[in-house]
C-alpha cells in the first residue's frame, strides 16, 4: 500500500466473498451506501427510494426496514468484490456539491448549506488534515527557534496543541502532573468509566477511527488511544511528566512568562515562555464534599478520580456518595461484587435511553470501518450531525410556556420529559418508591444528561442495593449517618462528587500585568473572550476555558480542535508581525461577556428548579457552559481578528 494513500480511503484487503457477506450483516447500511458512492463514483446508490427516514442519535439504521437493508447488502457484495479484485484503488473524492447530497442523504433532510463546510472540514475526504499547520516556512527558523511555548497538561487538548506546535516547528514543553497523557481518562480509572459521546466522534478528526472496540469505549482503551497518538507524533519527546506548574508570572519588559514548576523530586525549576497554553480542562481537580466526620471513617475512603489500584470490593459494604456522571457508571459495575451498596443521591438524574451504550463494535462493522472507503467517515457524521448543536433554541426557555411545577421549558421539553419518564417507569415497574426517588423534578437536560442502556435502573432494583435520597448529616468511623438519624454501616466510602468545575487553572497561581492575580480577577465569575483569551493576561490562552463546556452538541475534542486552531492563529500573528504580546481588548471581552451572560441566563441549565449543579457557581450563575450554536463557535475560531486585540 502506498504510504501517501488517503488514511480514510480503506485499507486494501483480500478477504473472500463469504467474508464480505458476513461482514455486511453487521454494518450501518446508510454509511455503507455512502461508501459505495466513493467506491464506484456512482451517486445512484443514494438517489433511489431506499434512504434513511431520520438521523437519530444511536439509531444507526436510520429507519431502514429489514428488507431494504438486505437488498442493499445483496447489491453491495459483488461491487465490493470487484473493487477488491482491482486492488482496492483510491476511491472517488466527490465534489462539494456531491458531498452536500451525501450529507442530505445521511441526515434524512436537507443540510443547511452554511454548515456543509464545517462538516466537510471535520470529515477530511481529501485525506488532508484540515487543521494541520502549513505556515511553518513563512517564519524564519531563527525566529521560530527563539520562541517557546509552555503547554499545561497533556490531556486531549494539550496533546493536540503539541501536535500543532510541532507541525509549526515551534519549540514547546508540555508540563503534565501525572505520568502520561490522557488527562481525565488517565485520572478516572474507576470501574465502569467510559465516554458518553460516541467513540467514533470522540477522537481527533485527523486520526482514523477503525480501532474502537465499543461504540462508547471504556477508560483503558481511551487512555491507550492518547498514548498511541502521543507516540505517533513524538509528542512524548517534549513532555515533562510527573511535573506540576505551581506559578506563572508575566514579565512586562521581556514580554515573557516565568513558569515555575515542581519537578518529580520536589525541586523547583523555572521555564521562560513566550506563550502559555492551558490544557488543564475542568475535570482535573476533584471536589470533595464538606461532611462532618469524614476523617473519622476507619475504612478506605476516596474520590472516584483517585481510585486505589489494589482495591478489592468483594463482599464489602460500600457507601457511594454521589450519583452523577461518575457514580452513575460505578454503581452498576460494582453492585454484583459487593455485599451491599448504599447510593446517596442528592438529586435524581435524567438519562437518555441508549441501547448501544455498552455494546461492542461487531467484527463486521469494524471490518467495514477499516476497509471500505470513507465508511468510518460517514459513520462519524452519523454521530456528529444529530448532536451537532446547529441551533441552541431547543435549550432556550420559552417565556410563553407555562408549567406550574417547573418541570419543562417548552412544548418540546414537555414531550421529551414524557419519553424519559416512560424509560424510568418501564424499568422500575413494581417499585413505586424507586420511581418516586428516580424521577427528576426539573426540566430534561437542565443538569448533565446521562446515558443509560438500562444498567443504572436495573442496578437500583437489585436486593443488595439501596438508593438513599435523605441528606447526609455526618460520617462516623463505622459509616454514614443521614439526617433522619439512620446509620448506614460501610467498609468503604466512595465520593463520586465531581470536580471543581468553576475553578479554572486551579490550584496554580497566575500573575498577569500589573501584578493582577488570575484567581482574583476570575472570582466566582471566570470569563474569557471566546473562552480562550483574557484581558490583563497577555499570551495566555485557555483550552476548555470559561464558558466553553458543551451540553448541547458536538464533543470536547471537536471543541478543542476549534480552540487550538484559534490559538495557533494567534501564535502565527505574533511570529509573522514581530509583535511580542497580545491580549483581547477590554471592550471586546466585555461585550462578549455581556452577550454570554444574557444568552446563558435564558437557557435550561440556568433554570431555577436546579438548586445543585456542577454547571453553576455558588451564586447559581453559569460561567462554564457554552450557549453558542456549534457552527457559530467553529466560525469564530477559524482565525484571530487582530482588530480585537491589543498588541505589544
Amino acid at each position: 500500500m502506498a504510504t501517501d494513500r488517503n488514511p480514510h480511503a480503506g485499507i486494501p484487503f483480500l478477504d473472500d466473498d463469504a467474508a464480505i457477506v458476513a461482514a455486511l450483516e453487521e454494518v450501518c447500511i446508510p454509511a455503507l451506501m455512502c461508501s459505495m458512492v466513493h467506491m464506484t463514483g456512482d451517486p445512484s446508490w443514494i438517489r433511489g427510494d431506499t434512504r434513511p427516514r431520520f438521523a437519530m442519535l444511536n439509531n444507526y439504521e436510520s429507519g431502514l426496514t429489514v428488507e431494504e437493508q438486505a437488498e442493499v447488502r445483496k447489491l453491495a457484495v459483488p461491487v465490493i468484490a470487484q473493487w477488491r479484485d482491482a486492488g482496492c484503488p483510491e476511491p472517488v473524492v466527490p465534489s462539494l456539491k456531491l458531498v452536500k447530497e451525501l450529507m442530505d442523504f445521511m441526515a434524512a433532510a436537507p443540510v443547511d448549506p452554511a454548515v456543509v463546510e464545517m462538516f466537510a472540514d471535520d470529515l477530511h475526504f481529501d485525506g488532508a488534515d484540515s487543521g494541520a499547520i502549513t505556515w511553518k516556512d513563512e517564519v524564519p527558523s531563527d525566529v521560530r527557534d527563539a520562541f517557546h511555548v509552555v503547554v499545561i497538561g497533556c490531556g486531549e487538548s494539550g496533546l493536540l496543541t503539541g501536535i500543532r506546535l510541532d507541525q509549526a516547528g515551534i519549540p514547546y514543553t508540555i508540563i503534565e502532573k501525572t505520568d502520561g497523557p490522557g488527562g481525565t481518562w488517565r485520572d478516572n480509572r474507576y470501574p465502569g468509566a467510559r465516554v458518553d459521546i460516541g467513540s467514533h466522534f470522540y477522537c481527533y478528526s485527523f486520526e482514523p477511527s477503525d480501532h474502537w472496540s465499543e461504540y462508547f469505549c471504556r477508560q483503558p482503551e481511551l487512555r491507550g488511544y492518547f498514548e498511541r497518538v502521543m507516540r505517533k507524533y513524538n509528542v512524548d519527546e517534549k513532555c515533562r511528566f510527573n511535573t506540576e506548574v505551581v506559578k506563572a508570572v508575566w514579565n512586562e519588559e521581556s514580554s515573557t512568562w516565568s513558569v515555575e514548576v515542581r519537578t518529580p523530586d520536589g525541586a523547583t525549576d523555572v521555564i521562560i515562555a513566550n506563550v502559555i497554553v492551558s490544557g488543564t480542562g475542568a475535570l482535573n481537580a476533584p471536589r470533595m464534599p464538606e461532611i462532618p466526620g469524614m476523617e473519622d471513617f476507619k475504612g478506605p475512603s476516596f474520590h472516584s478520580a483517585r481510585w486505589p489500584e489494589d482495591l478489592d470490593l468483594a463482599g464489602k459494604r460500600v457507601a457511594q456518595v454521589g450519583a452523577g456522571a461518575s457514580g452513575f457508571q460505578i454503581a452498576p459495575t460494582i453492585a454484583d461484587e459487593v455485599e451491599h451498596l448504599d447510593i446517596f443521591q442528592r438529586t435524581a438524574q435524567w438519562m437518555f435511553p441508549n441501547m448501544n451504550y455498552h455494546r461492542e463494535v461487531p467484527s463486521g462493522d469494524a471490518w467495514a470501518m477499516r476497509h471500505l472507503p470513507f465508511y468510518a467517515r460517514w459513520f462519524r457524521f452519523l454521530m456528529f450531525y444529530p448532536a451537532s448543536g446547529l441551533s441552541i433554541e431547543g435549550s432556550r426557555v420559552d417565556p410563553t410556556w407555562h408549567d406550574p411545577e417547573g418541570r419543562s421549558i417548552s412544548q418540546a421539553s414537555f414531550e421529551r420529559r414524557s419519553i424519559f419518564e416512560g424509560w424510568i417507569t418501564s424499568h422500575l415497574k413494581g417499585h413505586p418508591d424507586l420511581i418516586e426517588k428516580s424521577m427528576p423534578h426539573y426540566p430534561p437536560s437542565a443538569k448533565r444528561m446521562l446515558q443509560d442502556n438500562g444498567s443504572w435502573l436495573k442496578c437500583l432494583v437489585k436486593p443488595n442495593v439501596e438508593l438513599i435520597r435523605t441528606g447526609i448529616e455526618r460520617v462516623t468511623a463505622e459509616g454514614v449517618v443521614t439526617e433522619d438519624g439512620e446509620v448506614h454501616e460501610a467498609d468503604v466510602i466512595i465520593y463520586a462528587t465531581g470536580f471543581r468545575h468553576n475553578d479554572y487553572l486551579f490550584p496554580m497561581t497566575i500573575i498577569g500585568r500589573d501584578g493582577i492575580a488570575l484567581r482574583e480577577q476570575f472570582g466566582e465569575e471566570p470569563t474569557a473572550y471566546l473562552g480562550i483569551s483574557i484581558p490583563n493576561f497577555p499570551n495566555l490562552f485557555c483550552l476548555y476555558g470559561p464558558g466553553t463546556n458543551l451540553a448541547h452538541g458536538a464533543s470536547l475534542i471537536f471543541q478543542s480542535e476549534c480552540q487550538v486552531n484559534y490559538v495557533m492563529s494567534a501564535i502565527h500573528e505574533l511570529l509573522t508581525t514581530g509583535k511580542r504580546a497580545m491580549e483581547p481588548k477590554v471592550e471586546v471581552h466585555d461585550k462578549y461577556v455581556a452577550t454570554y451572560e444574557s444568552e446563558i441566563s435564558q437557557m435550561v441549565w440556568a433554570h431555577e428548579t436546579v438548586k445543585f449543579s456542577h454547571f453553576k457557581n455558588k451564586d447559581g450563575k453559569i460561567y462554564t457552559l457554552s450557549p453558542w450554536p456549534i457552527p457559530d463557535y467553529w466560525a469564530w475560531t477559524r482565525g484571530v481578528n487582530s482588530d480585537e486585540y491589543d498588541f505589544v
